[in-house]
């Protein structure tokens, strides 16, 4: 069974469509990247997958006894999210709260992932630090860290290098295809990087309000879209 698929998923807004006949699946370990356009869906299908918006018709299937608030999930930074005073540990445990269930207080198993995931990051000496006060590079990988506090078998992430110098860039694509060899996690990153996600991800999304295509980055560079992106034609904005 798929860890998580659509079929023929459509998704819109108060009846309005904004992306149709969405058809993939993935079974476990997959790097995806979603490509499009500006306004093509890939943020409507993010939210589609994390179960905040349900389809108009087609379906979203999550399998593998894996539970909608057990997916990690690293939103784009707003301005909110880059002043957020707090401590990087604070901002890290708080991607435990789905998991607390009736709890009304974080558990010493929290904490301890929490510690682990901010070490797993390189952010072991900011850990007491405010968040507010880190580079833009830091702050990715701290909301990394704290994406994969809720993830179970599965992390989806929304352009993550938004906004990052080219070393930091560089930096957190190494990290997030670390996390998918080295712990088996599947991966579903939005991307407008179409050769950072030739270069790391086992597959592609390409959205342009429908599905043009699903399949492996070597397909995907063969194929008639990707070609045609690749020879600089396509005019989408990327």
């Amino acid at each position: 069974m798929a860890l998580i698929s659509c079929e023929k998923a459509t998704f819109g807004y108060d009846g309005e469509i904004v992306l149709s006949d969405i058809d993939f699946s993935l079974y476990g370990g997959e790097y995806m990247c979603i490509l499009g356009e500006n306004g093509a869906g890939k943020s409507t299908l993010v939210k589609g997958l994390l179960k905040l918006i349900n389809p108009i018709s087609g379906t979203v299937n999550i399998g593998e006894g894996l539970k909608a608030h057990e997916m990690g999930y690293m939103p784009q930074q707003t301005a909110i999210q880059k002043n957020f005073p707090a401590s990087v540990f604070e901002v890290v445990l708080s991607g435990r709260i789905n998991s607390m269930g009736l709890r009304p207080f974080y558990s010493q198993k929290d904490k301890d992932e929490a510690h682990e995931k901010i070490k797993l990051m390189g952010m072991k000496e900011y850990e007491k630090k405010s968040y507010q006060e880190l580079s833009g590079g830091q702050k990715q990988r701290v909301l990394l860290a704290r994406a994969l506090c809720a993830a179970g078998k599965l992390m989806l992430l929304d352009e993550p290098t938004a906004g990052l110098d080219p070393v930091a860039t560089g930096d957190l694509y190494e990290l997030i295809k670390n996390i998918n060899s080295n712990m088996n996690m599947t991966v579903i990153m939005v991307s407008h990087d179409v050769h950072a996600a030739l270069k790391y991800a086992s597959h592609i999304l390409h959205l342009s309000h429908r599905q043009l295509f699903f399949g492996t980055a070597e397909d995907y560079i063969k194929s008639g879209i990707g070609k045609e992106f690749m020879e600089g034609g396509t005019g989408y904005d990327y």
